[in-house]
């Protein structure tokens, strides 16, 4: 009885662990039945029906000891047959490139000096070893900066002289330093891809600017 009450514990409030007996102290709000349900637990993968309340799991095929805890408020919903899995809500999450690439990435979202974000950059560039590139991953803007600009070109260069950087801004556009392109193979003479404007500016501060156009 106690092994197929048991959801994965991973699954923070929503799924715990049940109890060793169903928990009469919290009255169902909702019991799923006459499905597939997933309970994650290898000695007991597929439950037809469950019962929640309070946040927690409350029974799992339980059948009619369910009553004990029924409500006229609780809701029931007749699965016909249907698959429900364990799951957790995320407002935008990338998992898999999360996990290979937390090392590899800087990111600027919060930080609210420019000098700080150059200046963190410059230490990741540091501690980077060659022929690793620095990404500073999307999530910020210039306006959450005390400055209220972009970096120049000129900074960058100067944070990460000799580590290729590829900062993408805004999920619309990215700059380069002068190591990225050499990294690339890129330089005056290289015809602009489709979509692709360079400035070489220094308050423009994008070597390399790829833009969501007509043309991409």
């Amino acid at each position: 009885m106690s092994t197929r009450r048991r959801f994965l514990q991973s699954t923070i409030n929503l799924i715990p662990a049940a109890a060793m007996s169903l928990d009469t102290t919290t009255k169902a709000e909702l019991i799923l039945y006459n499905g597939r349900i997933t309970t994650l637990d290898p000695a007991y993968p597929e439950a037809s029906n469950v019962a929640i309340g309070g946040g927690k799991i409350l029974g799992v095929d339980e059948g009619e000891e369910y009553a004990d805890i029924t409500t006229p408020q609780t809701v029931r919903i007749d699965l016909k047959g249907k698959r429900v899995v364990p799951g957790l809500y995320d407002s935008h999450l990338h998992v898999i490139r999360g996990g290979l690439n937390y090392n590899l990435e800087l990111r600027w979202d919060g930080v609210t000096s420019l000098a700080d974000a150059l200046t963190m950059l410059k230490l990741q560039a540091e501690r980077t070893p060659a022929p690793q590139w620095v990404r500073v991953v999307g999530g910020w803007s210039e306006f959450q900066f005390k400055e209220k600009r972009l970096p120049t070109l000129d900074e960058i260069n100067a944070a990460a002289p000799d580590t290729p950087v590829f900062i993408l801004h805004l999920y619309c556009q990215a700059m380069l330093n002068r190591a990225a392109l050499k990294a690339v193979g890129y330089d005056k003479n290289t015809p602009h891809p489709p979509g692709v404007k360079s400035s070489e500016t220094k308050m423009a501060s994008l070597q390399a600017c790829s833009s969501h156009d007509q043309t991409l």
